[in-house]
């Protein structure tokens, strides 16, 4: 445990680690978003979401959803690099797809977003931050982890293969107001030895 936090540390050694989101971390959360979302999906994502970006507002909502969370399954975590705020990921209970039933198997839960900020990729960041969430998500109940991922994200697409997910059928069109937006929806199995994040990047 960090001995300056009550928070315990999720996964990590000294110099890198996780540990649940503060309220203070919004400010950080929302550079670390904005900074990657326009270096990794530029082409993907409408110019007015990246142009516009209203940095206030981005701040405040993840101070919200980290004091004040819609269901105590929801949560943030963030990747720390010794004291440096370098990646983050969200998380809550999943809802199911119109069409779709229940999995019989548990409850599922779904991994919002995870973002690692480019220039400290590759050091295991993402990696720690997917083995939180799974752990978290398992602790409460879940039997299935869950995500979406736009269907041009070969990294992302990569990074999860390589943690024992797969597609699982299901996909999505969003109205971004310019080109439809198509998503993927990728899971793992959280009783699956095989869905264990590795120490590989984001």
């Amino acid at each position: 445990m960090d001995p300056t936090s009550p928070f315990p540390r999720l996964a990590g050694n000294a110099d890198a680690s996780v540990r649940p989101a503060l309220p203070h971390d919004a400010a950080e959360i929302a550079r670390v978003q904005l900074v990657t979302w326009r270096t990794a999906y530029r082409a993907s994502l409408p110019a007015a979401v990246l142009d516009d970006w209203d940095a206030g507002a981005a701040t405040a909502r993840w101070r919200s959803a980290i004091d004040s969370p819609p269901t105590p399954g929801h949560g943030v975590v963030v990747a720390l690099e010794r004291n440096a705020l370098v990646g983050f990921a969200a998380y809550g209970p999943a809802e199911l797809t119109a069409g779709e039933v229940a999995d019989p198997a548990g409850p599922t839960a779904e991994l919002g977003t995870l973002l690692v900020e480019p220039r400290w990729g590759r050091r295991g960041h993402g990696s720690r931050l997917l083995a939180a969430v799974s752990d978290l998500v398992r602790a409460d109940g879940a039997a299935r982890l869950q995500t979406w991922l736009i269907e041009t994200d070969r990294v992302s697409a990569a990074f999860l293969e390589s943690a024992g997910w797969g597609p699982d059928g299901w996909a999505r069109t969003l109205d971004t107001g310019g080109e439809p937006l198509r998503e993927i929806r990728w899971h793992a199995l959280l009783d699956d030895p095989d869905a264990t994040p590795r120490e590989a990047a984001p």
